[in-house]
């Protein structure tokens, strides 16, 4: 039974271990760290976390379908650089929104043409969607680095607006990427739990051929994953390259592997066809709060790798577990 078609009992019994270790986990660092659940820190966690969330929520598509997208962090890099090179154009003047406007959709424009090539090329030419976006990713990031000759692009003060989208606050207190995170997370939840094409999808995962045989259009299907996954690399960059003052060539390297990590800590198979939006969502926190408490403990950023490691292993683990007794 796939989460789509769940009842509430099975979604719970699935979602139920996510908060428990959620919980755990603050409860540790609060310890640990002193302050560690105060209001301010937990607002500068929210938004930490948000680039990881959206990343992960167009990750939990190509993993469901039994595919995966290894070209995100270097998306993330390309659409900053291309977004922020034309936000630059008029130098120091202040920004139209014609040009703002011109800017975004430039840079999800390119997310998109790469996205829909390794879609097309994960259903038609039979080349592993591991191999495919492990090219694009070189592609990508080549490209990043052919802006500016791979030194940093500052922002212009003059672009508050584009700033807004990784450094603004609504009501003086809620982080513009928290808030564009959700609206995702919600747009996403809908699309792949109460639409036909997220049935198509669990369908495609947990079985291909008969998916096929069922009259799916794989292909459409597929590109269009792979599209959509592309395009929230590509907003994820945007406000990754607004939080930072400026666009980065070198940026968002082994940003695939945390997105990747949050999907399966969330509990989506990696042989497809099992997931959903909402374990990814709490997936994305837990590796957020790992993050973020070890750093803050002054825990050495090398162990901070072996950690995130045995999660992502024994949450794989996990899942083997699950198919075994199903």
């Amino acid at each position: 039974m796939n989460d789509n078609d769940a009842s509430p009992v099975i979604f719970l019994r699935r979602i139920f271990p996510l908060l428990v270790a959620m919980a755990a986990l603050l409860g540790i660092f609060q310890v640990w760290v002193p302050n560690f659940l105060s209001a301010a820190n937990m607002i500068d966690l929210a938004q930490q976390i948000s680039v990881n969330a959206i990343l992960a929520f167009g990750m939990t598509l190509t993993i469901l379908i039994g595919g995966i997208d290894l070209s995100v962090g270097a998306v993330i890099a390309l659409v900053g650089t291309v977004t922020v090179a034309i936000l630059s154009l008029g130098g120091g003047e202040p920004q139209t929104f014609f040009q703002f406007m011109v800017a975004l959709f430039s840079g999800l424009g390119v997310a998109l043409l790469f996205g829909g090539f390794n879609g097309i090329c994960a259903s038609k030419t039979g080349i592993p969607p591991f191999i495919i976006t492990l090219a694009t990713m070189q592609v990508a990031r080549g490209c990043a680095l052919r802006f500016n000759e791979g030194r940093p692009m500052p922002v212009p003060d003059s672009q508050q607006l584009y700033l807004s989208l990784g450094n603004g606050r609504l009501f003086e207190f809620l982080p513009v990427p928290v808030v564009i995170m959700l609206i995702i997370f919600v747009a996403m939840a809908l699309l792949l739990h109460k639409t036909q094409f997220g049935r198509h999808l669990f369908a495609i995962g947990g079985n291909r051929t008969a998916a096929w045989l069922s009259g799916i259009p794989l292909l459409r299907r597929e590109t269009v994953v792979y599209m959509i996954c592309a395009v929230l690399a590509g907003v994820a960059g945007m406000i990754h390259s607004a939080q930072l003052y400026s666009a980065e060539p070198a940026s968002g390297a082994g940003f695939e592997l945390n997105a990747i990590a949050a999907v399966v800590v969330g509990g989506t198979s990696f042989t497809g066809g099992i997931g959903s939006m909402h374990g990814t969502l709490l997936g994305a926190v837990i590796i957020g709060i790992l993050d973020k408490g070890l750093n803050q403990a002054g825990v050495h950023f090398s162990l901070q790798y072996v950690t995130k490691g045995v999660v992502i292993l024994g949450a794989v683990y996990l899942d083997v577990l699950r198919q075994r007794k199903g």
